[in-house]
């Protein structure tokens, strides 16, 4: 049978190096989908790839419209009765110099809230075996959050709907001027990454049993610093970054080889699970 596979914000930067790899790395006959927002700019990025060995489809989603998701995961389901591999890395980009009360809400939307739907929507599509990867950071654990916060991500009781619950309330209290009087960190991509890896907790521990038995794989993946768009105006020195292609390497090593169980549901950085307390 033919593999399927699907990156979000794939369009340029990390996204894109993780499409042209995998239509790389998978065999004649697989597909890649490689998705974003804008047909236009999605067909121009497919056509970009390199030495492909699986077909490149372009196709739109917009991770923060829900039926857009639902929409593409029924297509999947209806025209291939699933999908094998998907990267999860669409992201809003926060930019220097701009209130945080001007960005958080797209930010959430799509980093956080985007996170959530495509859990929903596509690990219920998730043929056995396949992998399900939700590209974040070293962020995204809780010795990045002030103590008394940790009891919110209680990764072993909350649900998807919980985890959602947590972070809209912490983008409203951002909006709202309260959100340093609660402790939280001033930089929000830490809150947002820390609540991308436990949706990722969360679903790992409702799948964990079944999944390991079909040797499926879900978790959070850190590529580590990458030199692009939205990282340069961060960093006065790039040098130790690596390049969108570098970086996808070891995700995708991650995604193409078996499951090592002690990694399911972690976030796995360069193959090493980064502990989330």
């Amino acid at each position: 049978m033919s593999r399927i596979a699907l990156v979000t914000g794939a369009n340029q930067g990390l996204g894109f190096a993780l499409a042209e790899g995998l239509a790389q790395r998978m065999s004649p006959g697989d597909i890649v989908y490689l998705t974003g927002r804008d047909l236009d700019r999605v067909r121009a990025a497919a056509s970009r790839v390199e030495a492909p060995t699986a077909e490149v489809r372009p196709a739109v989603l917009d991770v923060s419209d829900s039926e857009s998701i639902i929409a593409l995961a029924a297509e999947l389901r209806d025209r291939h009765d699933g999908v094998d591999i998907v990267f999860s890395n669409a992201a809003a980009r926060l930019t220097p110099e701009t209130p945080w009360a001007e960005l958080i809400g797209p930010f959430v939307d799509t980093n956080n809230l985007g996170t959530t739907r495509m859990l929903r929507a596509i690990a219920p599509i998730l043929r056995p075996g396949g992998r399900l990867l939700v590209v974040a950071s070293d962020f995204g654990t809780l010795r990045s959050l002030p103590g008394h916060l940790h009891d919110r991500f209680d990764t072993g009781a909350m649900s998807l709907d919980d985890v959602d619950a947590v972070i809209t309330g912490w983008r409203d209290a951002v909006l709202d001027s309260t959100a340093a009087a609660e402790g939280w960190p001033d930089w929000i991509n830490i809150p947002s990454k820390v609540g991308q890896v436990a949706a990722v907790r969360v679903l790992a521990r409702e799948r964990r049993a079944g999944d390991l038995a079909a040797g499926t794989f879900i978790a959070a993946v850190c590529p580590g610093l990458v030199d692009t768009d939205a990282s340069r105006p961060w960093f006065d020195n790039m040098n130790q970054a690596q390049s969108p292609a570098q970086a996808a390497k070891a995700l995708l090593d991650l995604a193409l080889s078996p499951v090592r169980p002690e990694t399911y549901g972690e976030l796995v950085q360069f193959g090493v699970v980064r502990p989330w307390k």
